[in-house]
């Protein structure tokens, strides 16, 4: 047999099976979503409140510390929306006003240059929008019921998600102790593997955390500039797509110009999608490459690739930790490539400590140290 078909074939078989055991991999994820999701989300909550907990813990115990931070946030949180609810609802009046007067004013451009649409055509379109709501009536009613089961399914995953954090926060490098004590082989070379990937999850979670604030308050700002109703609300939606690379910002980016379309007119919609492209470039060409270099090194067609894969096999959820994952998995990968010089130890990164109370793993778990 020529050899180089003999080492087609063998590359072949074996990825034959790496296919096999990542497609039942993703399987069992599928049939756990909420839990995967729910230990995601929950090292996400650990890499944001890490710093906090961390002040807190020099003053007060380790579980004081993380009920403390976790409290705090949560009061936050709720004080946030609570403000934004109550200016909507301030504001409902003015805003029902706003909108039938933008839409009369939509209607009006319509009919006029370039488009050149009858108004009878405008109001059979109404009609006709009518007549389907009407028709779908319970089909609308159902998907409604089943909207409100889903929001129950994800507060049950958040309530999971803060549960497992807490844990992370307060026994992480225990945890991860335990764990590695289960490894065969070089402990040592899998603790500098897993550390160098926990880097990188910690550095692009609170990258894409500072990015998301800041694009928030670029168009919160833009907006309230222009009047547009609903800025709060619209920059709070802003913060949280930009956690979904390369879709999300688009999203955004559609509801607040059809807003400013229907309460303020065509042309300030118009400057509302001009100053978002513009936010829309200044992060893609300033923030992300000066906040996320360091933390994801991976090619924009790489990250294209990724997300539209994520999004394939489970939806916004995908999108979401596909990004993440792959470049955790290529720093471990990297790292695990690489082989130190015999006899000597590589330097530990300092950014690349586990949530919880320090714990010394370079020395083996069979160490009196580890052991006590």
């Amino acid at each position: 047999m020529p050899r180089g078909l003999s080492v087609t074939a063998g590359y072949a078989w074996r990825l034959i099976v790496l296919a096999v055991a990542v497609y039942l991999v993703f399987a069992v994820l599928s049939a756990l979503t909420l839990v995967a999701v729910a230990v995601f989300v929950g090292l996400v909550i650990s890499v944001l409140l890490r710093p906090l907990v961390d002040l807190f813990d020099r003053a007060l115990p380790r579980g004081l510390a993380v009920a403390g931070a976790l409290l705090l946030t949560i009061v936050a949180f709720i004080a946030v929306v609570t403000f934004i609810a109550d200016s909507v609802a301030g504001q409902s009046a003015k805003l029902t006003e706003q909108f039938s007067g933008g839409l009369t004013d939509i209607g009006r451009f319509l009919t006029g240059a370039p488009f050149h649409l009858r108004g009878v055509d405008l109001t059979q379109l109404d009609q006709q929008v009518r007549d389907w709501v009407t028709h779908n009536g319970s089909s609308l009613a159902g998907k409604a019921l089943g909207g409100a089961g889903i929001a129950v399914e994800a507060l049950t995953g958040f309530v999971l998600a803060v549960f497992c954090s807490v844990f992370f926060l307060l026994s992480g490098e225990g945890m991860w102790t335990w764990l590695l004590t289960q490894v065969g082989g070089d402990r040592r070379r899998w603790d500098r593997a897993a550390r160098a990937g926990w880097a990188t999850f910690a550095g692009y979670t609170s990258g894409i955390v500072i990015i998301a604030a800041s694009n928030a308050l670029l168009v919160c700002v833009a907006l309230l500039i222009l009047g547009v109703p609903l800025a709060l609300p619209l920059a709070l939606l802003t913060f949280f797509t930009a956690f979904i690379p390369l879709i999300g910002a688009p999203i955004a980016l559609g509801v607040a110009t059809l807003v400013a379309l229907a309460a303020r007119g065509p042309v300030i919609a118009l400057l509302v999608l001009g100053l978002i492209v513009v936010i829309g470039q200044i992060e893609g060409h300033l923030l992300h490459p000066i906040v996320m270099s360091r933390a994801v090194n991976l090619h924009p067609l790489a990250v294209a690739l990724t997300v539209a894969s994520g999004t394939l096999i489970a939806g916004v959820v995908g999108a979401v930790v596909a990004v993440p994952l792959v470049a955790v998995a290529w720093t471990v990968w990297t790292e695990l490539k690489a082989q130190p010089a015999p006899g000597v130890e590589p330097p530990r990164p300092k950014d690349a400590e586990l949530p919880g109370p320090g714990v010394d793993l370079a020395r083996p778990p069979c160490s009196p140290r580890a052991t006590s």
